[in-house]
């Protein structure tokens, strides 16, 4: 169908999503290598797309009050440019935000279309930049203390804190990966809820178009995850400061916090009605909370912590985002209207066939045959997923036995060569005991006579030399016999020591 091309390239902005911040998740936890980029990956792709099903619609609805891009043509141009800007920052390892980018490229849609942007959302996203990282970085800087107190304080074997400390990040992991869905899932399929209308009829079960869409763009940022995730680890990880798995623990779990916070309706309601002002709604950048959690560790530990040249690239990549993307929004908006005769908004000219297209809702109904079909491919996929599953741990297995066997083998080395010496010692020891002390006395002679009758002889050819040289009366003449003769005792000091 011709609606999946259009969406698709919010696919492949969730997959870009997934490319970089996504990576913000395990980043800190697979730089300090306490988690298998692997493991990490499969545990992330999971928990994200059980956020963005079922949390991910408070911010989405924030996102669309900001502009409604209302024609497919609208929406696939929006996306497509914000997805080209985030690869481009991604590809040169800069840590950008989605967020930023779907921002840029919908107020260049409003005005484009000149359609009314609301300026108060406009100004709750943009201060979400700011303090999204000051949040960051104060939940940071309290997890940090209270974690660097419990282990000052702990009695816990240094092997079973380590695996203590595993645990804790594959846990935190996995609560930062549903945060991450819930939050950000409203940049990658945000701008194609009213655009698009899809349904979905399974048996007794019905699919709206939001489910839809965010079950579709949680897969792309699953797999962003797992296919191109792993350059920016590198710069999250370990290029601001320095991270230990402790304060891996501490930044994932505080990125975590304030995804949750800005995505969960519930406890928005919650303050509600009790009359306390509500938490805005809002996608919050986790590259930017990622970083401020750092900054928050580096400023408690000293300043002197912290990689300011790294931080710089990081900001300019931060302001340059939302500019590029929307200059690139705006002059594709033009191309795909008139070049490609596109409609991108539902109140254009008369070839504005697809905007009108998009609002006929498309209704798939599955019969028993589908059922069946669909049963037999989750219950394929299952098995392979088990036996996938056992491979992997074969492989383990056998890595682990290699190991084993590896240093079985270094350690028979090292104790041969620990017997060895022992040996020698033991033998020298032996014969100096055995020999009289005239004996020893002729020993060290013997070996010392050979160096001293050198000497001697070396110093004869000096002495001779000297002689000549008092003979001659050219000053250039006894100049060079004297730097000859210094040439030589350095010489014949260096072979002695």
């Amino acid at each position: 169908m011709l609606i999946l091309f259009f969406i698709s390239s919010g696919l492949f902005l969730g997959w870009s999503l997934g490319a970089n911040d996504a990576a913000n998740i395990f980043g800190t936890a697979v730089g300090t290598r306490m988690i298998k980029f692997s493991k990490a990956a499969i545990i992330a792709s999971i928990f994200v797309i059980l956020g963005a099903v079922l949390q991910g619609s408070g911010t989405t609805n924030t996102l669309s009050q900001l502009g409604n891009v209302d024609a497919l043509g609208g929406a696939f141009t929006v996306a497509l440019c914000s997805a080209v800007i985030v690869s481009i920052m991604t590809k040169n390892k800069l840590p950008v935000s989605t967020g930023q980018a779907i921002v840029g490229s919908i107020v260049a849609w409003c005005y484009f279309t000149s359609k009314p942007i609301d300026y108060g959302i406009l100004t709750v996203l943009v201060s979400s930049w700011i303090y999204g990282p000051i949040l960051g970085a104060i939940f940071a800087a309290l997890l940090y203390l209270y974690m660097r107190k419990f282990i000052r304080t702990s009695t816990i074997h240094v092997i079973k804190l380590d695996i203590l400390i595993r645990y804790a990040l594959i846990l935190t992991g996995a609560f930062g990966a549903y945060s991450l869905g819930a939050n950000n899932i409203a940049n990658v399929m945000g701008v194609f809820v009213h655009s698009a209308s899809i349904k979905i009829n399974f048996l007794t079960f019905t699919f709206d178009t939001v489910q839809i869409l965010f079950l579709l763009g949680g897969f792309s940022i699953a797999i962003g995850i797992i296919t191109y995730s792993k350059k920016v680890m590198e710069t999250v990880g370990g290029e601001i400061m320095t991270l230990t798995p402790e304060n891996a623990i501490v930044v994932v779990l505080a990125q975590a916090l304030v995804l949750f916070l800005f995505s969960s309706s519930s406890l928005s309601n919650a303050l509600i009605s009790i009359g306390l002002p509500p938490i805005p709604l809002v996608p919050v950048s986790s590259t930017q909370v990622v970083i401020g959690a750092v900054l928050g560790i580096g400023l408690v530990k000293g300043v002197q912590e912290v990689k300011f040249g790294v931080l710089r690239n990081i900001a300019l990549g931060w302001i340059l985002t939302p500019i590029l993307s929307g200059l690139l929004t705006f002059f594709s908006l033009f191309f795909v209207q008139n070049v490609f005769d596109i409609g991108i908004t539902d109140k254009g000219q008369s070839s504005d066939l697809l905007g009108h297209e998009a609002a006929i809702p498309i209704i798939i109904n599955l019969s028993n045959d589908y059922y069946y079909a669909v049963l037999l491919i989750i219950l394929a996929l299952f098995i392979l997923g088990i036996i996938y599953l056992y491979l992997l741990f074969l492989r383990s297995k056998r890595r682990d036995n290699s190991n084993k066997g590896k240093q079985a083998i270094e350690n028979d080395l090292m104790e041969i060569y620990t017997a060895l010496s022992e040996l020698e010692v033991n033998i020298l020891r032996d014969s100096n005991s055995t020999l009289s002390p005239d004996k020893l006395k002729q020993t060290v002679l013997n070996e010392l006579s050979p160096n001293i009758y050198e000497i001697q002889k070396h110093l004869q050819s000096v002495l001779d030399s000297l002689k000549d040289t008092g003979d001659k009366v050219d000053k250039v003449s006894v100049k060079k016999n004297l730097e000859k003769i210094i040439a030589d005792l350095n010489e014949k000091r260096r072979n002695i020591g």
